[in-house]
């Protein structure tokens, strides 16, 4: 017996991609203002951000990214084509998981860090100094490690085609690998594994949603294009 065809996805309306647009291009703006914050924290204290204002500063950035973060994966979720659909849900479903942790350690790392007296000295020591091995600084890397970067590779496959379709996909694969990677490299080494980790979500990572920003901007719904199986 002839299996039926499946019909064709006409979910990514010109909504969805206006969403993708305004999401994709917040959140890669919102990560290049964090990379400024934490860079001008490093020239002022010489060393890596541990405490104070631009601590605070960088806990609000990623709480503020976390909805632009979910937002830009369902666009993807609803731009991937019938085949696709299960690893664009599985991309969502890992990426709110992601944002959901660290909105949370984020947010009670702003509240012990700017108001450090509301909280017992074994409260505080469980987020400053925000450095390796305190509890919340390990459980966020983890968050993006094996959250986000499963996201990233479970999106990759939604997209190629076209060069920057392909450049992408590209860039996902790699932001979830140095993720991965730098997950299974702190039994070696904790500061080489962080610097991997912050390569794949902080140097790879925005530069996925500035691809995808510039993709969804291509994009012609009102022609009916439909995206690649």
């Amino acid at each position: 017996m002839r299996n039926s065809s499946i019909p064709l996805d006409m979910t990514f309306t010109s909504q969805a991609r206006t969403l993708g647009i305004f999401a994709a291009w917040t959140t890669f703006v919102v990560c290049e203002v964090y990379a400024v914050a934490s860079g001008l924290a490093y020239v002022s204290q010489g060393a890596a951000v541990e405490g104070g204002p631009f601590l605070s500063m960088m806990a609000i950035l990623v709480v503020v990214m976390g909805p632009f973060l979910v937002l830009s994966m369902v666009a993807v979720h609803t731009y991937a084509s019938p085949n696709n659909k299960p690893y664009s849900l599985a991309a969502l479903a890992f990426m709110i998981a992601c944002v959901t942790v660290t909105s949370c350690i984020n947010f009670l790392l702003l509240l012990v860090n700017s108001q450090p007296e509301l909280f017992s000295e074994s409260w505080r020591a469980l987020f400053l100094p925000c450095k390796w091995p305190a509890p919340a600084f390990v459980l966020d890397n983890f968050v993006w490690d094996w959250f986000f970067g499963i996201s990233m590779l479970l999106a990759s496959p939604i997209f190629g085609g076209n060069l920057l379709k392909t450049a992408l996909r590209f860039v996902m694969l790699l932001s979830g690998a140095l993720c991965l990677v730098g997950l299974v490299w702190l039994a070696v080494s904790p500061t080489q594994a962080i610097i991997i980790s912050i390569l794949g979500w902080g140097a790879a990572g925005p530069i996925v949603f500035l691809l995808l920003a510039n993709m969804f901007g291509r994009v012609q719904v009102e022609t009916g294009e439909i995206p690649a199986p």
